[in-house]
């Protein structure tokens, strides 16, 4: 085991890699909820996508860890899944047995152009100025996502947003569990978001802020309802102009979420060289195997999770620490109701904490020459602003091009950036459409 996944060539250990792997599963467990609450709005059967929610986090994650050897986790995409639910099922009158399907495809395709190595080009296309903005971009987006979910940051209308109720229970009790895990990474326990979140449980229900779980072991809900639903279809809904306009809308936001997760976790934990990513071929298609996968089980697009690099900051350096965290995915099946207690008040100080980390990529964008700060600062604040991380990234790439061209540099931009910046403003047109 050791060799296999490398612990001192990464200079970790078991408990380390351990540690991180079960840092990792609190912070996204929430989708275990939320994904088929949102879903469920579509007539899925809501027990079957909670099955299918876990069993796709976990087979995804479990192949990350083991073929690519990197430790970030995969499960069906916030953001994807209400493009899914809302725009695809309910907006465009889909059935969700067709949008399924349509996932599937997503899936070949990117597995397609995975082994053609077409995704790794891309990827290595992008300068690493861009890529330092994605990471950045995507560190105070999650950090934006924690302070909503404690409370601290709410909606407002005069001037979008403003301060919460800083007296609220749980507002307070994700105050105090920040602090606690501040002051755990600043004495510098490697572990210390996970034992923050471990205080921060213990405390909400010592003070009834968070519930006591009814019972501790729950049965598995069937899968029956949904597996295989994207298949038991009416054909002629398929060849649809409608439906490729979904795949190919699926690909898109999937491909560019996944390149900038999947940099900006690999960014934090030192795995990128030359601005290259190792392995990257085999973490994208892990990526892509898992959403064709999920599609089959019955839930909307799995992607790689930024919350991975809640379990880096916890000291996880290889796919060992993915392989921890698809085992707890398999567990939550039978142990469900004690995830009550992983909340979204103990889950919002890890996502402002890593949103912290990855914030110090900022440092690397040399913001002295403007043809680079223009777009790079573009990619960072529109992220949190439109609560997009795909649009950030569309207004980045849109830009460089342009401010590189006028400022007499355009041949050191390479030629896929020039046909991105194409794609990215058809991009923006479909959506005004």
């Amino acid at each position: 085991m050791d060799r296999f996944f490398k612990f001192k060539e990464s200079g970790t250990t078991y408990r380390r890699e351990s540690v991180a792997g079960v840092t990792t599963f609190l912070a996204m467990a929430y989708i275990l909820f939320v994904n088929p609450l949102i879903l469920a709005d579509t007539g899925m059967d809501m027990g079957a996508v909670f099955t299918a929610t876990a069993l796709a986090a976990a087979l995804g994650t479990l192949i990350m860890g083991v073929v690519a050897n990197y430790p970030i986790a995969l499960a069906p995409g916030m953001g994807l899944n209400a493009f899914f639910a809302y725009s695809v099922v309910l907006g465009m009158g889909i059935d969700w047995q067709v949008a399924l399907f349509g996932v599937f495809m997503s899936g070949i395709i990117f597995i397609f152009i995975t082994v053609l190595r077409i995704r790794e080009l891309i990827i290595n296309a992008i300068p690493a100025e861009l890529k330092y903005a994605a990471a950045a971009g995507i560190g105070l987006f999650i950090a934006f996502i924690g302070l909503k979910n404690a409370g601290i940051v709410v909606p407002y209308e005069a001037t979008a947003v403003t301060l919460g109720d800083m007296m609220a229970g749980p507002t307070l009790l994700a105050v105090f569990g920040l602090v606690i895990t501040v002051i755990f990474m600043v004495r510098g326990f490697k572990g210390g978001i996970f034992y923050g979140m471990i205080i921060t449980s213990l405390a909400g229900i010592a003070t009834g802020i968070i519930g006591m779980p009814e019972q501790i072991v729950g049965s598995v809900p069937s899968l029956a309802p949904t597996f295989g639903q994207a298949f038991a279809i009416d054909w002629s809904s398929v060849f649809t102009i409608q439906l490729l306009v979904v795949i190919l809308t699926f690909l898109f936001v999937d491909f560019f979420d996944t390149a900038g997760t999947l940099y900006a976790v690999a960014n934090q934990a030192g795995f990128v060289k030359d601005n290259k990513l190792p392995r990257a071929s085999k973490a994208l298609l892990a990526d892509s195997s898992a959403t064709s996968i999920g599609a089959i089980l019955g839930t909307s697009t799995t992607t790689a999770y930024i919350e991975s690099s809640s379990g880096v900051a916890a000291g996880g350096r290889t796919g060992f620490t993915s392989v921890v965290t698809a085992g707890l995915f398999l567990i939550a099946l039978f142990f469900s109701p004690l995830l009550a207690v992983v909340t979204a008040e103990v889950t919002a100080p890890a996502l402002i904490i890593v949103g912290v980390l990855m914030a110090s990529s900022l440092g690397l964008i040399d913001w002295k020459k403007f043809e680079i700060a223009v777009p790079a600062f573009l990619t960072v604040v529109t992220m949190p602003l439109t609560y997009s991380i795909a649009t950030g990234i569309a207004l980045g790439f849109i830009m460089y091009p342009i401010t590189m061209l006028f400022k007499g540099r355009g041949k050191e931009v390479h030629p896929i950036m020039y046909g991105l910046f194409f794609v990215f403003i058809a991009y923006f047109m479909f959506l005004t459409e």
